[in-house]
C-alpha cells in the first residue's frame, strides 16, 4: 500500500478553527504534517489609531477563554511603555486572577477537551462499579467521587444516553479505537470525573468573578493597577476565594493528579518512546511576580529562559529583542526577513487550496498555507506552553517547579514498579505534555494559597493602596512598550508602539501562534506539525493519534486568528463540515 495524505477539518474540541493535512506511509506512520489555521485575524489593525489606555478592553476579545490573560498583557505592555509600577495590592489580585483561570482551563481542557482521546466513555458501560471503586483506591488513598454507588448511578445515565440514541457530547468519537489502552473500570472512573467536573468548573469561574467583576471578560484591571477596591477591603470575600480554592483544589488532587497517572501508566511506552515529542525546544517568558521591584526584575514563580534540544543541564536567557516573525508559508504580503513585533505588519494575501483529481482541495504546502504566521526566537522553532515551564524551571534548577516534577515522576516511578522516579525524558511526548499541565496545575492551585494569605495580611496591615497614579498628558506621548508573561496554553506577549498618544501599531504573539504556526523561511517545522512526526497510527480511518497530539497542546487558535468589522456588519459567511476527509 503506497502512502495516504490525508485531512482532518475542522480539528473538534478546540477554541477555532484548524486543519490537519498529513502523510501517512504504508505502515501507517506520519512522514509529513502541515497546521493551517483556516480564518483570518486583524485585531491589530483594529487598535491602530486608539487611546493605548483602552487596548486592552479591545485586546481581551482576541479569545473567549483566557480573556483575562489578554487584557493583562496589553495593559501591562501600557504600562511597561509609560514605567509605571503597579502596588502590590493590584500584583497579587492580578497573580489570583491568573491563576484561577490556570487551574480552572487546565482541567477544563484535561476533561473536556483532551480526555477522550484517552477515554474511551462506552468502554465504560462495560465496567463493574465495584471494581471501579477499588481502582480508584490504587491511585489514591482517598479518591474523588468514585464510590460504588456514584459510579452505578453514572453508569446508568450513560446507559440511559446510548438507549435514547442521543450520545450528545459524546457521539461522533473514534469509541472502540485499537489506540484506548484504559481497562473498562478505568474509563468508568475518568468518565464520572469527567462529569463531575463539569460541575466544579464554576467555582474556578467564581474565583475569577470575585475580583475581576465578571467571567469571562473581567473588568477590573486598569493602567496602574486594578479597581476592585471593595472585594480587597471586605475579609468575606478574600475568604470566599480561599474557600473555593481549596474545594477545587482537592478535586485536582484527588482526580485530576490521579486520573493522569492512571493514563500515564497505561500510556508509558509512549511516553518512553517520545511520540509526539516535537521540536524539544522549549521557551518560557516567565510570569506569575512574587515582588514588587518592577518591570521584568521581579523574581517569578515561572523563570524565563530557552531550553534546546531537550539539554536540560542548560538555560538559555531570555531576550525579547530576538523574537521574530515570519510569513513564508503564511497568508500575509511577505517581508525580506522575520520581522520583530514592533515593527510587525498584518498585510493579508490569501492564496487560496489547490483542487485535485480526488475533489478535495488541499493546502499548497510548498507555497503560503495558513492565516498564522511563524514566530522564531533567536531563529529557533522553539514550543510554549505548560511543558516548556515545566523544563524551563527543572533547567533552571528552580526548587518549587523540581519538586512537583519530581514528585510525579516518583509517583509515576512508583506505580510502574522501576524502584526509581520516572526518566524526566518521558516529558517529551505527548504523555508528558499533557503530564505537565497537571503537575503544573498542582503547584499552581498550592501557591494561590499563600497568594490569598499574602494579600489578606497586606490588606490587615492598613495597605488599601490598589493603583498608581500617572498622568497621562505628562507621559512620554511617544513611547513603546511589551507585555510578556504565560497564559496557560503558552508564552504571552503583547508589543504596542506609541505616537502622540495614539497606538501606532500594536502586535499580539500568542501561544497558539507559537505551536500552531507553518513552516518558515528555512522549511522548517513549527511545534504542532514537528510532533506529529513518527506518530504511528492504528487505524487510518480514525486518525485518534494525531487528535491525540494536537490536543496535548490544548489549541487556542481563536486567539491566533480572527476578524471583525467595526461597524458590526456581516463579512463572510461559513458552513463547516464535520466529517473527516481522506
Amino acid at each position: 500500500m503506497s502512502s495516504q495524505h490525508i485531512i482532518i477539518d475542522p480539528i473538534t474540541r478546540i477554541e477555532g478553527h484548524l486543519r490537519i493535512e498529513a502523510v501517512i506511509d504504508e505502515n501507517n506512520v506520519v512522514t509529513d504534517a502541515f497546521a493551517a489555521s483556516t480564518m483570518f485575524r486583524g485585531i491589530e489593525t483594529i487598535l491602530k489609531g486608539r487611546d493605548p489606555r483602552d487596548a486592552g478592553l479591545l485586546a481581551m476579545r482576541i479569545c473567549g477563554v483566557c480573556t483575562g490573560t489578554h487584557y493583562q498583557r496589553s495593559i501591562e505592555a501600557v504600562e511597561n511603555a509609560f514605567d509605571i509600577t503597579i502596588p502590590k495590592n493590584a500584583r497579587i489580585v492580578r497573580n489570583l486572577i491568573q491563576g484561577a483561570l490556570y487551574i480552572h482551563d487546565h482541567v477544563v481542557h484535561f476533561y473536556h477537551l483532551h480526555g477522550l482521546d484517552w477515554v474511551d466513555i462506552t468502554s465504560a458501560l462495560k465496567a463493574d462499579p465495584e471494581l471501579a471503586e477499588k481502582e480508584a483506591y490504587n491511585w489514591h488513598a482517598t479518591p474523588y467521587g468514585v464510590s460504588k454507588s456514584e459510579l452505578i448511578q453514572i453508569q446508568a445515565r450513560l446507559t440511559k444516553f446510548v438507549e435514547q440514541g442521543r450520545l450528545g457530547i459524546f457521539s461522533n468519537a473514534y469509541w472502540g479505537n485499537p489506540s484506548y489502552k484504559l481497562t473498562p473500570e478505568q474509563n468508568l472512573i475518568a468518565t464520572a470525573h469527567y462529569l463531575q467536573a463539569l460541575d466544579l468548573q464554576r467555582d474556578a469561574a467564581k474565583m475569577m468573578a470575585i475580583f475581576g467583576g465578571k467571567m469571562p471578560h473581567p473588568q477590573s484591571l486598569v493602567v496602574g493597577g486594578v479597581t476592585c477596591v471593595q472585594d480587597i477591603k471586605n475579609p468575606a470575600r478574600i475568604a470566599l476565594f480561599k474557600t473555593l480554592l481549596k474545594k477545587f483544589s482537592h478535586f485536582i488532587k484527588t482526580a485530576y493528579l490521579p486520573d493522569l497517572a492512571m493514563a500515564g501508566v497505561k500510556y508509558v511506552d509512549e511516553a518512553l518512546d517520545g511520540t509526539g515529542g516535537g521540536l524539544k525546544n522549549y521557551m518560557s517568558y516567565g510570569d506569575f511576580r512574587l515582588d514588587d521591584t518592577g518591570f521584568y526584575k521581579s523574581a517569578l514563580l515561572f523563570p524565563s529562559g530557552v531550553v534546546l534540544g531537550g539539554d536540560l543541564s542548560k538555560v538559555v536567557p531570555f531576550d525579547q529583542s530576538k523574537v521574530a516573525e515570519d510569513v513564508t508559508h503564511s497568508w500575509y504580503q511577505d517581508n525580506k526577513s522575520p520581522l520583530h513585533p514592533f515593527d510587525g505588519k498584518t498585510e493579508p494575501n490569501y492564496t487560496g487550496l489547490e483542487a485535485k483529481e480526488d475533489g478535495y482541495k488541499y493546502l499548497k504546502t510548498k507555497e503560503k498555507y495558513s492565516w498564522i504566521k511563524s514566530p522564531i526566537y533567536d531563529d529557533n522553532r522553539v514550543e510554549v506552553g505548560p511543558l516548556a515551564r515545566m523544563v524551563v524551571g527543572v533547567a533552571a534548577k528552580d526548587e518549587r517547579i523540581t519538586k512537583y516534577v519530581m514528585g510525579f515522576l516518583t509517583l509515576l516511578g512508583e506505580k510502574l514498579g522501576l524502584g526509581k522516579p520516572a526518566p524526566a525524558a518521558a516529558l517529551f511526548s505527548t504523555v508528558g505534555r499533557t503530564a505537565a499541565r497537571a503537575i503544573e496545575t498542582e503547584l499552581m492551585a498550592d501557591v494561590m494559597v499563600e497568594w490569598v494569605d499574602e494579600l489578606a495580611a497586606n490588606v490587615a496591615a492598613g495597605d488599601l493602596s490598589t493603583w498608581t497614579e500617572f498622568n497621562f498628558d505628562t507621559v512620554s506621548k511617544d513611547a513603546k512598550g511589551f507585555g510578556l508573561a504565560e497564559a496557560p496554553r503558552g508564552g504571552l506577549g503583547h508589543w504596542v508602539k506609541i505616537k502622540d498618544g495614539k497606538i501606532e501599531n500594536y502586535q499580539a504573539v500568542v501561544p497558539s501562534t507559537w505551536n500552531a504556526a507553518p513552516r518558515d523561511y528555512k522549511d522548517r517545522m513549527g511545534a504542532y506539525e514537528a510532533a506529529l512526526i513518527g506518530t504511528k497510527v492504528a487505524n487510518v480511518e480514525q486518525p485518534l493519534e494525531i487528535l491525540r497530539t494536537i490536543h496535548s497542546f490544548d489549541p487556542c487558535i481563536a486567539c491566533a486568528v480572527h476578524i471583525i468589522d467595526t461597524k458590526g456588519r456581516e463579512l463572510s459567511s461559513f458552513k463547516v463540515s464535520t466529517s473527516c476527509a481522506i
